[in-house]
């Protein structure tokens, strides 16, 4: 892409920096007449779009070699490496509907499943061999492994159809009369033991809680944010306002082996391949189908295996085959199908541009070409062309074009290039940038950096503090999500259950008000100056919100140094963030609602209010009682102790700390404790580097004080019932519980009703951590009634 920019005459460079939206069809019809001219261009869409030059396209020598390394690793018992290697192999086997009996992709599925049966992933086993079937319905291997894993986990009668069905194929004598023997075997533990464990594939089968929101909200339009979302009722804190499955999106790169391509879910052991590239992976074949529209049933001629078959065991066998997850209705898009030629396109651009690809794609196929304008123009959704930088007015124009080429190339359809296509692409990607929304995953990761969704694993003599993060997954496009918009002190809460957007308040909303979400930063997480500047440069606009223009305590302190006078309570503040804090004050007044109590009140009453006659309104100098500090030595001072704190961070992921690392970082505690005010969130972040620490090297009860440390700044920097809040409480329990703390008790309690809040009947599904730690609780209830 370089190249390109690099070959475009500076002149029409200068024409792009300066256009509007109404210059669009005169700049796009210049820069499609260069390219047109320009042979590197029409090279470089070749070998994207052409199949011949694909290097994500399947390849049977490259699987081949995948397989033999998988084999390698078997025989060294190294499972874990086997089993990415059968994945890897399985991304690039082509499908072969030839000889049955030598189908690579079923030996892959059968050679995954031997793998998965030794790590006693037996419901994953247990997929993978009925894929392999769906292949090669007499592949006698896959029906045995699929009788044993169905033994194991106490299918017993559908164990023994396994079996039957497996020496009914087995082409010798000798493997026949060793399934005649398991058969024994298992016929005598089925007679002995009742049928159990059918409910075990049912088991976690519903990733949604039934319900759904009974708020009727509407659109309105207001002078200062344009359209907004309002409900003609008080609505209470928790309630569900609104549920949509997302127009488009799309996986970020680096989520590509590790979550499903269409759901954004976590992979499982047994991921799924896509049939006709080698790029995405899919958590199941109903994901499969519906990212790519293809079945993935293969071989044809099922009936003829199943004549074969005694009638019982034949319909048994065509119930295990046809029973595909694959099988059921899909939309009317299939968001990967355009794509899935093996080109290259999809893995070269970046992400928001192949979302732009899907929103297009889903045009093509419903659409006229020539409606384009009419398209854009339903979508509905705002731009900011004009204020884009000129760099990203470049990029625009260059990546429309080469996307409407690579677009023709993969829909099959020949399609007008000219300037209303180009310049309606330049706005839609410009519509993406103001209106696409981050897909998020919840994640709890220990001080040991792994990763845990489930019940915490806590060992004998290991102790660990669970830290919960957010990890971004995938980008999406939400008609009816982007007419909410943002304050950086939302009342609404944005969480995802697989595709769908989920839309929660957090406080109670007043008939009439606007509902609003955060678009990324908030009061707590960053100075009012820093989010001002991000929602400029993100989404071309400035922040009006309560947050930005009244004055709290959390944008005066978060990066505040301490008074020199060590009784003092309060705040030195950096020129920036003092000229930031003084235009709320010169524009709109001090809220009503402030705590007369609170140091916020002595700064607005003392300094703000006197109109600039105090010295106190000079940076450096203490906003409640005047004496001078000087910032330039603070600073020195800060940077020593943080570089301190940055190794100790270095020691917890390399789980190196050493007694003489620990002790620096004490002492660099008491260095930030004595320059920062007693809210500056880096002595917060330090105290929970320390915490993590402690709790690595057993001392469990120091730990136990610095993570309360931690969360006392941040309960100042945010609501104390804030989801962030809730996310310290997770870590601070499992501390609790190490020690056999009955305040634990007090803090799970808290957890429960922040998430209750922020996620109401989804919590569960959103972090089942959440289940592990109220069984902690009902412990500690039965020890204290006994």
């Amino acid at each position: 892409m370089e190249i390109l920019k690099a070959a475009i005459p500076e002149n029409l460079k200068r024409a792009i920096a300066d256009s509007d939206v109404d210059d669009l069809g005169s700049t796009c019809s210049s820069l499609h007449r260069f390219f047109l001219h320009f042979h590197p261009f029409h090279q470089m869409i070749t070998e994207l779009a052409d199949p011949k030059y694909a290097l994500s396209g399947k390849n049977k020598d490259a699987a081949l070699k995948s397989k033999q390394l998988g084999n390698q690793c078997f025989s060294n018992a190294d499972y874990a490496k086997a089993l990415d290697c059968y994945t890897q192999a399985l991304r690039e086997a082509p499908l072969d509907t030839g000889d049955m009996e030598s189908n690579l992709v079923a030996t892959l599925y059968i050679n995954r499943a031997t793998v998965l049966h030794k790590m006693s992933l037996l419901v994953e086993c247990l997929r993978d061999c009925t894929r392999a079937l769906q292949v090669c319905p007499s592949y006698a291997k896959a029906w045995y492994r699929r009788g044993k894993a169905n033994a194991l986990l106490g299918n017993y009668k559908n164990a023994i159809c396994d079996l039957n069905v497996a020496k009914s194929v087995e082409p010798s004598m000798g493997g026949r009369r060793q399934i005649e023997g398991e058969l024994k075997i298992l016929l005598d533990q089925c007679r002995s033991t009742t049928a159990v464990v059918q409910i075990q594939h049912k088991e976690n089968n519903c990733n949604t809680v039934g319900e759904m929101p009974h708020i009727k909200l509407q659109c309105v339009s207001t002078p200062d944010k344009g359209r907004g979302m309002v409900s003609s009722c008080v609505i209470s804190p928790g309630s569900l306002v609104h549920v949509e499955e997302p127009y488009a999106m799309i996986i970020l790169k680096q989520c590509r082996e590790t979550h499903c391509h269409y759901c954004l879910n976590d992979l499982p052991a047994d991921r799924v391949p896509c049939i006709s590239c080698s790029i995405p992976l899919y958590c199941s074949h109903q994901c499969q189908t519906r990212a790519t529209g293809q079945m993935f049933k293969i071989y044809p001629d099922y009936n003829g295996f199943f004549k074969n078959l005694p009638s019982d065991l034949g319909e048994y066998a065509a119930e295990v085959i046809q029973c595909n997850d694959s099988e059921q209705e899909i939309g009317d898009i299939t968001e990967h199908k355009h794509e899935c030629q093996g080109v290259h396109w999809p893995v070269v651009l970046p992400s928001e541009i192949v979302l732009a690809g899907r929103i297009l794609a889903r045009f093509l196929l419903n659409s006229s070409p020539e409606d384009i304008i009419n398209f854009v123009e339903r979508l509905e959704l705002s731009h900011c062309y004009k204020q884009l930088p000129s760099e990203s007015k470049l990029d625009s124009h260059i990546y429309a074009i080469v996307l409407l080429y690579c677009l023709q190339h993969s829909c099959g359809t020949m399609f007008s290039i000219d300037e209303v296509s180009i310049s309606q692409v330049v706005i839609i990607i410009s519509q993406i940038k103001v209106n696409c929304m981050t897909v998020v995953r919840l994640k709890s990761i220990d001080a040991h950096g792994s990763g845990h969704f489930g019940d915490f694993p806590f060992q004998s003599g290991a102790h660990s503090t669970s830290n919960v993060e957010q990890v971004r997954v995938g980008k999406a496009i939400y008609k009816a999500g982007s007419l909410f918009n943002h304050s950086c002190q939302p009342n609404v809460h944005a969480y995802f259950l697989s595709r769908a957007l989920y839309l929660r308040t957090t406080n109670v909303v007043a008939a009439g008000s606007q509902l609003e979400l955060s678009y990324g930063p908030q009061v707590g997480l960053w100075d009012c100056k820093d989010r001002l500047n991000f929602l400029k440069n993100e989404y071309a606009f400035h922040c009006l919100c309560t947050g930005c223009s009244e004055v709290n305590r959390s944008d005066l302190v978060l990066n505040a140094f301490h008074c020199v006078n060590p009784n003092c309570s309060g705040a030195v503040l950096e020129s920036r963030v003092l000229d930031c804090e003084m235009q709320k004050i010169k524009h709109f007044p001090i809220p009503d609602h402030v705590d007369k109590n609170d140091d916020i009140y002595e700064v607005c009453h003392h300094v703000f209010k006197q109109n600039g006659k105090s010295i106190h309104i000079q940076p450096g100098y203490c906003l409640k009682c005047g004496s001078y500090c000087d910032l330039e030595s603070s600073h020195a001072a800060v940077g020593k102790a943080l570089a301190c704190i940055t190794r100790l961070q270095d020691a917890i992921l390399s789980q190196q700390i050493s007694s003489i690392i620990i002790s620096d970082a004490l002492r660099s505690l008491k260095l930030l404790r004595l320059n920062l005010h007693a809210y500056n969130k880096l002595t917060a972040e330090a105290e929970d580097s320390i915490a993590q620490a402690f709790c690595l090297v057993g001392e469990l009860q120091l730990s136990l004080d610095h993570c309360k440390a931690s969360i006392q700044i941040l309960e100042k920097l945010y609501d104390t019932d804030d989801i962030v809040i809730a996310y310290e409480l997770v870590k601070l329990s499992s501390i609790q519980l190490s020690l056999d703390d009955g305040t634990a008790v007090e803090s799970i309690s808290r957890i429960d009703d922040i998430f209750s809040r922020y996620y109401g009947l989804h919590a569960d599904l959103v972090f089942p951590y959440l289940q592990y730690l109220r069984r902690e609780v009902e412990k500690f209830s039965m020890k204290a009634l006994q």
